[in-house]
């Protein structure tokens, strides 16, 4: 049993085999250990370092080396005193290892949150079958050792049905926008082929789809995909249901409508659902488990919680029962909505702007946008939201009416592809200047960017890749950012410290934002007005001038249908159930959110 895990991370040691070699060198010269002669840290045959945590003191000589050479691609962190088990799974020497797993939970749903990076999706795959556990070993583990570890909880049973073969399984994955590689063909298809329960025409006419069933799949939007890999998981005949971030993608309508028909089709049976999204986890759930850790290096599981209880214990960040603190902070929203002041001087007007397609209009009558202000846009999924950042970015060209002056705006669209054939420093330092300290203070830190800088870019994953986009946006000269959905794939604590960056970088810069995306909770930290799409999606969206944050909220909700509270211990937006007491008294009353 080791105290501590030491991960090296390959993607970012040098690709040069002299620099890597050096670097593997200078590691073991300033080992402590090693110069006692003991093999603490040795090369591989390819010249990487390999350490043995048996012997390693955590000195941290090595991460200083590797550090100080341009490549941070060692960590090595303490585990947890309390933590004396054996890891469930290691996916190599000096590589990410888990411990312990979540609890399916009969005819119930289990919402999973956590950071990035501590083996949510590897806990699934696990438990849906896809990937085999190792107890930390490099040689393959008798299955019977795996339900040995679980003897007494209710995994037990669980697990010896899996291998006996006597529990099915369906599985969405996170990442939808990688559909199109791995199928090539018309979505109707696609759907077809798993519909194991008979249900698809039903779902489809539900999920509002039925129009886009003739569409090859690589001709369909983000949210388009999310629900055809929601449909496609629910017609499998399975005894339980895994959802990996089921709602990136997704307006707040089609979330809530998600977990609504989620519920209804897999009435009987249970649900593992992981999602960043803590408003519809708390709408969805029955039962919360936390993943907790060192992103990249470690991840522990918690037990299950209550709802509140969960979500609060998340961010309050200190998990009672292990005796940990998963952060130094916890996440508190005091003030609920968070609006802050804009200038009264405008930097955009806006008038009369149309823009037709061929079943679709958008309409902005009047709006503007003022200097140092950060302006929320929500609205549902086919009300122009993207058309009109593109319009704003000069992707669109041939509309009516007035754009006011000209801007230099900077853009991050909603899908980020890219071809870029290289390394993330080599990408930005193509807009900013990497080994400016002010540059670092300002961009690189907040987006944890340093250990990312020599991974290839199209190896990122939609997390990384999405940091890595907002990074080149604001690295550009322009009087106003457009971000669209830049929260997808990010999880809780990166969104608030993107909401913070964005706050500050505009009002330091005395420059502007505009900001379109669906989690409500991310918006309600970020933005002084809000601007509000309202319509018949896929038809027409309007726009008819600018609100103050709060009424925003009320607005859109009134068309959601859907009212939030604050939670009177953190401060979050918390969706009320529906026709609860609560949901009724407020919507008597108006206040939608509060």
């Amino acid at each position: 049993m080791v105290n501590r895990i030491a991960v090296v991370d390959r993607e970012v040691c040098p690709r040069d085999k002299k620099r890597l070699k050096e670097l593997t060198d200078q590691c073991m010269k300033v080992c402590p250990v090693n110069r006692a002669e003991k093999d603490c840290i040795t090369a591989d045959e390819e010249s990487f370092p390999v350490i043995d945590e048996n012997l390693c003191i955590g000195c941290g000589f090595c991460i200083k080396v590797s550090s100080k050479m341009g490549y941070p691609c060692i960590n090595i962190v303490n585990l947890p005193h309390e933590l004396k088990e054996t890891p469930i799974h290691r996916f190599g020497i000096n590589e990410f290892v888990l411990f312990r797993l979540p609890f399916p939970m009969k005819n119930e749903v289990v919402g999973i949150v956590g950071s990035n990076g501590l083996g949510k999706t590897t806990a699934i795959r696990i438990l849906s079958g896809e990937l085999k556990s190792n107890l930390g070993q490099q040689t393959e583990v008798n299955f019977s050792e795996i339900i040995k570890m679980f003897r007494g909880t209710e995994l037990q049973a669980y697990l010896e049905n899996m291998e006996k073969n006597e529990i099915r399984t369906s599985y969405k994955p996170q990442r939808v926008d990688k559909i199109p590689n791995m199928f090539k063909g018309k979505v109707s298809t696609l759907l077809e082929k798993v519909d194991e329960r008979k249900i698809v025409n039903e779902l489809t006419k539900l999920f509002g789809l039925e129009e886009i069933l003739d569409r090859n799949v690589d001709q369909v939007s983000g949210g388009e995909l999310q629900r055809i890999a929601i449909i496609a998981a629910l017609a499998k005949d399975a005894d339980i249901y895994y959802f990996d971030e089921p709602t990136s993608f997704l307006d707040v309508f089609q979330r809530m409508a998600v977990a609504k028909k989620i519920r209804e089709f897999c009435k009987d049976k249970s649900l593992m659902i992981i999602d960043h999204d803590l408003a519809t986890l708390d709408f969805l759930a029955d039962k919360i488990q936390i993943f907790y850790g060192v992103p990249g290096a470690y991840g522990v599981v918690s037990k299950p919680y209550g709802v509140r209880v969960g979500i609060n214990t998340f961010l309050d960040g200190y998990i009672k029962e292990d005796n940990v603190r998963i952060r130094k902070n916890p996440i508190n929203f005091p003030s609920g909505l968070i609006e802050g002041e804009s200038s009264p001087e405008i930097l955009i007007s806006v008038k009369n702007i149309e823009k037709k397609f061929e079943s679709f209009r958008l309409e902005i009558k009047n709006c503007d946008v003022r200097k140092k202000e950060v302006l929320a846009v929500f609205g549902a999924n086919g009300l122009g939201k993207t058309t009109f950042a593109k319009i704003l970015a000069g992707e669109i060209k041939d509309y009516k009416g007035e754009l006011g002056s000209k801007l230099k705006i900077s853009y991050k669209p909603q899908y980020i592809r890219t071809d870029f054939d290289g390394t993330v420093k080599e990408l930005v330092k193509k807009f900013g200047d990497v080994d400016d300290e002010n540059y670092k203070i300002e961009i690189i830190r907040p987006l944890e960017l340093d250990k990312l800088m020599e991974k290839d870019v199209q190896n990122l994953s939609g997390g990384e890749l999405q940091r890595v986009s907002i990074a080149t946006t604001l690295s550009q000269n322009a009087d106003l950012y457009v971000f669209d959905e830049p929260s997808a794939f990010l999880d809780v604590e990166q969104r608030l410290e993107i909401c913070k960056m964005i706050n500050k970088i505009t009002e330091v810069r005395e420059k502007s934002a505009l900001v379109i995306d669906h989690d409500l909770l991310f918006l309600s930290q970020m933005g002084s007005r809000a601007m509000v799409f309202l319509g018949n999606p896929g038809k027409e969206g309007t726009v008819d001038g600018i609100s103050s944050l709060k009424k925003g909220f009320n607005i859109f909700l009134k068309e959601v249908g859907i009212t939030f509270r604050k939670d009177s211990q953190t401060g979050r937006p918390r969706a009320n159930k529906l026709n609860s007491r609560l949901d009724m008294e407020q919507k008597e009353k108006g206040n939608y959110f509060i």
